[in-house]
This record gives C-alpha cells, sequence and structure tokens, in this order.
C-alpha cells in the first residue's frame, strides 16, 4: 500500500478572501420534492441528462422514502421505471461514465425505525427506462463519497455500514467488474462527508464521525473538521497517498453538496453542521439548519475561497452535479426541514 502522509504544515491556512462573480438560476423542479436522493449527470445524443434516485418525500416518515427515478433534459423531468428494490432508500451514491450510470446502495429504514445498509449496484444505459442490478457491494455501505476515475473505477470511500462507519475504499472496475480494496481512508470514518476528484487527486471533508465516551455514555454523532487530499498512483489505482489538508473556512459540514470542477477546484455548496437523523432533526434533538455559503478549494495552490452565498439554505444532499461551468444542486432540504423540488443551478467565474 502506499505510504500515508501527514504533511499538513504546507496546508495549514490556506485561505484566500478572493471575490468572485457569480450567477444563479432555477429549472423546472422535481416531479416532486424530495431529498436525499443520490443524482447522477451523463452526455446523450442531445446534450445532459440528469438522474434523481431514491430519497424522501415531504412527509418525512420512514414510509415517505422512495425508490422513484426521475430525468431531466430537453427542459422537462421524466419519470422512468423505479430503482427495482422492495423498499426504498436514503444516502445512495450514483455517478455518471459515459452515457451510463452507476447506483450503490444506500439504507432503510423500518417502521420501528431499525436501519439497514443495502449491498446493491444499479446500472442504467442512456435511453433506458429500467435500471439492472449488476453486482453487490463487498462491505454495503450508505452516506459514502463515490468518484470516477479514469472513465473505470468507481470509488467509495468510507461510509456508513449497518452499526457504524467503516474507513474502507471499496473500488468498482466496470469493465471486468472486479472489486478491489484501494488504501484506507486514513482520518476518522466518517459518513456524510463530500468531496470531489480532479485528475488523479481526491479531496474529501466534514460528515459525522462516532465518538465513544470513555465513561461508557451513549455514542455521540460529531462533525468531523478533517479533510483529506489523496493522490491515487496512476500506475496501480488501489495505491492512495493521502495527506491532511486544511478545513474549509467556517464550520464542519455535513451532507454537503461538492464536486470538482474542470478549472482545479473542489467546491462544496450547502449542508449544515448540526448531523442529523433523515427527518432533519438532530442527533442531539435540535432541528438542524442548512447552511447557504458555498466554498472551493484549489488543488493547485493548495487554498481555499468563499465565492458566494444559494440564493436559499440546502442541506441533505448527496451530489453536486457540474457540466461547461454550471454547477446544478437537485432537491435537498431547506430551513424549518422543508423537502425541496428545487433545481438551483449557479456559476462561479
Amino acid at each position: 500500500m502506499a505510504k500515508r502522509l501527514r504533511i499538513a504544515v504546507c496546508l495549514c491556512l490556506a485561505l484566500a478572501a478572493v471575490p468572485v462573480q457569480s450567477a444563479q438560476e432555477e429549472l423546472p423542479s422535481l416531479p416532486e420534492p424530495t431529498s436525499n436522493n443520490a443524482v447522477a449527470m451523463i452526455e446523450t445524443d442531445n446534450g445532459a441528462r440528469i438522474y434523481s434516485f431514491q430519497g424522501l418525500l415531504s412527509g418525512k416518515r420512514w414510509s415517505d422514502i422512495h425508490a422513484r427515478t426521475w430525468a431531466y433534459d430537453a427542459g422537462q423531468w421524466s419519470e422512468l421505471d423505479p430503482v427495482p428494490v422492495r423498499e426504498g432508500r436514503l444516502a445512495g451514491a450514483a455517478i455518471g461514465i459515459d452515457d451510463v450510470v452507476w447506483l450503490f446502495g444506500g439504507y432503510t429504514v423500518a417502521e420501528d425505525g431499525a436501519e439497514v445498509s443495502t449491498p446493491e449496484v444499479f446500472r442504467l444505459n442512456s435511453g433506458d427506462r429500467k435500471m439492472e442490478h449488476v453486482s453487490d457491494m463487498p462491505v454495503p455501505v450508505d452516506d459514502m463519497a463515490v468518484f470516477a476515475y479514469q472513465g473505470r473505477y468507481i470509488y467509495l470511500v468510507s461510509g456508513w455500514h449497518d452499526l457504524g462507519n467503516v474507513n474502507l475504499v471499496q473500488v468498482l472496475d466496470t469493465r471486468t467488474m472486479a472489486w478491489s480494496q484501494a488504501t484506507p481512508y486514513p482520518g476518522a470514518p466518517v459518513f456524510g462527508h463530500a468531496g470531489g476528484l480532479y485528475g488523479g487527486t481526491l479531496l474529501l471533508c466534514g460528515g459525522v464521525r462516532i465518538e465513544y465516551p470513555e465513561d461508557g455514555s451513549p455514542r455521540r454523532f460529531l462533525p468531523s473538521r478533517e479533510c483529506w487530499l489523496g493522490e491515487i498512483d496512476s500506475s496501480d489505482f488501489r495505491r492512495i497517498a493521502w495527506q491532511s489538508a486544511a478545513h474549509h473556512p467556517g464550520p464542519a459540514r455535513y451532507r454537503a453538496a461538492a464536486v470538482a470542477d474542470d478549472s482545479g477546484h473542489v467546491v462544496f455548496a450547502g449542508g449544515t453542521d448540526n448531523p442529523y437523523n433523515f427527518d432533519g432533526i438532530g442527533y442531539n434533538g435540535i432541528p438542524s439548519a442548512p447552511l447557504a455559503n458555498i466554498v472551493r478549494f484549489n488543488i493547485k495552490s493548495l487554498r481555499w475561497d468563499q465565492p458566494l452565498e444559494l440564493s436559499e439554505p440546502s442541506m441533505d444532499h448527496r451530489a453536486l452535479l457540474f457540466r461547461d461551468g454550471w454547477f446544478y444542486l437537485v432537491g435537498g432540504m431547506l430551513r424549518g426541514q422543508r423537502v425541496s423540488d428545487r433545481v438551483l443551478r449557479f456559476r462561479l467565474d
């Protein structure tokens, strides 16, 4: 395995107050308000297509967790066949490679509150209405971070498995459908974290870590202020050299939306500083409030800046999408834990 680096000195206090011009606009709304939905984008002959899978409807009860699939192109949303599962799911992860979308895991919630991480991997080809079950994760995870590398490898980093967080980095080769284990995540294992991949460099921040008090009192779910850079070995996709990075300005974020753009920045939008259960009520019993600000990290200069505010604070996201200079934020949860049908796009110039 690659040697795990801990060279935080050169990365500390790397904050640049850079003013950035921006634009924001709303696209046609989702067919229904939905939050904690897995989203992805692919290119088609007619341009980009956005997908939304699974999630939580406005009632925010266990019975409001769904498996519906929606697709957006040509200026409108259409409903496709639902994900072929018996129960709705939350906290899955989706990603597009060329004209194929891949959907991973998520968790189910029973009427008694029991939660189970699910293992399935689904594939949806452009133009198809129905997803195909193509594999299972070696270790089922949800609320993980997902990245695609070299148009072939999909990385599932850390996340929650049934009873606790794992430090695993599970990699699917989409050509051979073989699974591998890459260099483990070096920080405290987390769920609900976010990040982006630029070239061969990963950046991950935030999420929730678990603290086990020495006095035997119940475990606590706490926001993580760790950020980690990971350099994927170009000769061996399983080797990742990790090093700690300076945390972004402001509080640690849970379920923010993040992605890398084509200029070498990883952009984080929204989220909350108060980790919560799926209904938006914090593990501490306090209703969680969404954040409005957007921050971005320059992979090349190792510097943060805070370019703008969202038009409305938003949280409970699984990914941020990017294409041709525009970022897309699909669904989520707004003030008052209100599930949203909003599709916002913005740009940073």
